[in-house]
């Protein structure tokens, strides 16, 4: 290994580039232009770390951000255009609020330790934090954990085309 005898001014160097948010790249051109020396990037990079200069904390450059080197090794900023958009963004609507379905149908509010093995499972509260959540509690239909209105309020009957695509694919299942 070749020895990493940084001379003071490099390193002067290395902290001002760093500082202006060079890539250690960047740095390392900059440094052996001025200096007419060979470090590599990854040379750059170990003397920054031995520095206190680089590590998962430095922060990085902006993203539109580029540095260029001029001839007499000077840093210059460059910031490119904005990008341009081809078309414009699509105009936002606000959404209007989904009216929720309901049940014309009185729960009995019973909690979990209350149900017994024919009741109605479906649930009621529960979506404020530490709000209790009850069950219906009215006789089961049979078959299925909820009562005959929950049972239907819990299975959309779907648009005329979903119900005629079942049908037809019940259909092709019989005969298969």
């Amino acid at each position: 290994m070749e020895p990493t005898d940084w001379a003071p001014e490099h390193s002067g160097a290395l902290r001002d580039l760093l500082a202006q948010r060079l890539s250690f790249s960047e740095a390392a051109a900059v440094i052996n232009k001025r200096f007419n020396t060979a470090y590599s990037r990854s040379a750059v990079i170990g003397r920054a770390r031995r520095l206190g200069l680089a590590g998962a904390d430095r922060p990085g450059g902006t993203p539109f951000a580029q540095h260029r080197i001029n001839r007499l090794g000077e840093v210059c900023s460059v910031v490119p255009p904005a990008p341009r958009l081809h078309w414009p963004p699509p105009p936002t609507e606000e959404a209007t609020p989904v009216p929720l379905r309901c049940v014309e149908i009185e729960p009995r509010h019973l909690s979990l330790v209350e149900l017994e093995p024919g009741d109605c499972r479906y649930p009621y509260g529960g979506d404020v934090g530490g709000e209790a959540i009850t069950f219906c509690g009215h006789p089961r239909r049979p078959g299925s954990s909820y009562c005959t209105p929950h049972f239907h309020l819990s299975r959309s009957p779907g648009t005329p085309s979903e119900r005629a695509a079942c049908a037809v694919l019940l259909r092709l299942g019989e005969t298969a």
